[in-house]
């Protein structure tokens, strides 16, 4: 549905590409979603996990903005995964305040066994672009997301 903002054309143009964009997104979460690649894991618990498993171990900070989460949430989704043995905080000697995340034993084994079906579920879900449309619409992206208007 496009947008019924009636503007300059600039606007409109603008605010039909952004529904566009964030339905696209929404859409392909949603399926993404169904498909339960994630199982047991929440988006955000598979976030962490995935970032802390292929960057290995952060501070509390980087880990939220790798995941694109505020600190306040990222915290309660390092308690949960914690409580449920995947990661562990430690302490560093030299900066006492300082609080490396990583994931454990039980964390990997986890996420290199659902990983392989979620990128798969993926590579289905956009394999509706070319190759070559895929990686105009990863420049496109990475071109937004750096803009500073």
């Amino acid at each position: 549905m496009p947008t019924h903002f009636r503007g300059d054309i600039d606007a409109v143009r603008a605010l039909n590409t952004f529904i566009k964009l964030t339905r696209a997104t929404d859409t392909l979460l949603n399926r993404l979603n169904q498909r339960k690649t994630i199982y047991p894991l929440s988006p955000s618990q598979f976030a962490v996990l995935e970032a802390l498993y292929h960057l290995g171990p952060m501070a509390q900070g980087q880990v939220s903005a790798k995941v694109l989460k505020s600190t306040g949430n990222i915290t309660l989704v390092i308690d949960n995964l914690e409580k449920q043995g995947y990661v562990r905080r430690e302490r560093e000697t030299e900066d006492r305040r300082m609080v490396t995340i990583h994931i454990t034993e039980s964390g990997k084994s986890l996420i290199a066994q659902i990983f392989p079906a979620h990128a798969r579920a993926i590579c289905e879900e956009l394999s509706a672009l070319t190759a070559e449309e895929q990686g105009l619409l990863a420049s496109l992206c990475l071109k937004l997301g750096k803009s500073k208007s």
